[in-house]
């Protein structure tokens, strides 16, 4: 395999890593704002039953703020690299890890009661909930009003939301895993937008050629400073130069 082959295969392995991080943070995001439950409420009479619609992000708001945080993740990836890059890796395959263990243990029947009751602990949660659509029926007012002492149990719909969760999760923890396995070899941001004088170390072989041309643009520079302090003073810089070249002929080759 060619250099050039074995470059394009890194930076497709690179490009490839990144999109299932971000799609699968994108579907833990989605799927974390359906409707995961009901909370169906028995009133004393003569009211009529109470049902509250309960959300992923009501039931585990951790998997949402993971997901999130696996984004922020994936753009330290790409703006690192080197061992900074392996450690942003490892946090990347947490987030996902404790995305998938946060839906697995939070998602319970007794979860969801507790939950629809505290949307509606308050006239103002009632409110909110209410504009929001949180509540399906039993009033017809701005939100549901759960009496003190009523019972409830939960209904569960939202299976296929908990799967999508968990493949987001898994997503999120393979790139997280491949980033700190094989992420130092991958390609680095550009070396222009590193501190003038040097450059970080795990870098790839094509900023340490850029690096080691500095010095030479350097030096073009300097020559042509020191040509405009010349200038400035009076004197003509080229004068050295057309001396040189005069006696040139003059000079004998060695015997």
């Amino acid at each position: 395999m060619t250099a050039t082959s074995a470059s394009a295969s890194l930076k497709r392995e690179y490009g490839i890593v990144l999109l299932v991080g971000a799609v699968g943070a994108v579907v833990v995001l989605l799927a974390v704002r359906q409707r995961w439950a009901q909370a169906v409420f028995t009133m004393p009479k003569p009211l009529s039953p109470e049902t509250v619609n309960v959300s992923g992000a009501d039931l585990v708001p951790l998997a949402g703020a993971l997901a999130l945080a696996a984004l922020a993740g994936l753009a330290a990836v790409i703006a690192t690299r080197g061992v900074a890059r392996r450690v942003a890796g490892v946090l990347l395959a947490l987030f996902g890890a404790g995305a998938g263990a946060a839906i697995m243990t939070s998602v319970t029947a007794a979860t969801v009661v507790s939950v629809a009751a505290s949307k509606v602990a308050s006239p103002e949660s009632a409110a909110v909930s209410g504009a929001a659509g949180s509540t399906t029926s039993g009033t017809s007012g701005s939100g549901a009003l759960v009496v003190t002492g009523s019972t409830g149990h939960a209904i569960m719909t939202g299976t296929p939301w908990h799967v999508a969760v968990l493949i987001g999760a898994l997503l999120i923890f393979l790139a997280g895993l491949a980033t700190a396995l094989r992420g130092t070899d991958w390609p680095v941001m550009s070396a222009r937008y590193d501190a003038p004088g040097g450059h970080q170390a795990g870098g790839s072989a094509a900023d340490e050629a850029s690096g080691a041309a500095r010095p030479h643009g350097g030096a073009r520079s300097a020559d042509s400073a020191s040509m405009w302090e010349s200038l400035s003073g009076g004197e003509d810089p080229t004068e050295d130069d057309q001396a040189g070249t005069a006696k040139a002929p003059d000079a004998k080759p060695a015997r």
